[in-house]
């Protein structure tokens, strides 16, 4: 796959999956085997699908933003702004920047983090 191919597969499993769940459309978009370097890391079809879940139980409304998208060889990356209102009705939002890692059109590896000088979810919430 081109690069402009893998940046349509990152956008679809955004707005698709992570904000409409769609999750039919995982195997898709994502390989088998995908591992996501968070802590705790997680990965798999059924691993992605209840981080989703996990993360709309405590965000409700949650919607996931992407806003630069750059792609290189077998490379996504991406910064990406995660706005929700908590189950408190604290209103939050986080960007992270990522990379993913394309094989055969589908995501099968992504390195994530939080971008720096932002305050974190936790401390968002406990102001």
């Amino acid at each position: 796959m081109g690069t402009e191919e893998n940046k349509a597969t990152i956008q679809r499993l955004i707005d698709q999956v992570y904000n409409k769940q769609n999750f039919a459309l995982i195997p898709e978009l994502v390989s088998p085997s995908l591992i996501i370097h968070v802590v705790p890391e997680f990965g798999g079809h059924d691993g992605l699908r209840q981080h989703i879940l996990d993360a709309k139980q405590i965000f409700p409304d949650v919607k996931v933003t992407i806003d630069h998208l750059l792609a290189e060889g077998d490379l996504v990356a991406y910064t990406a702004t995660f706005k929700g209102t908590h189950q408190s009705g604290k209103e939050i939002q986080n960007t992270a920047i990522c990379i993913s890692r394309l094989e055969d059109g589908k995501e099968i590896e992504r390195w994530q983090g939080a971008t720096s000088g932002a305050p974190s979810i936790r401390q968002q919430l406990n102001n």
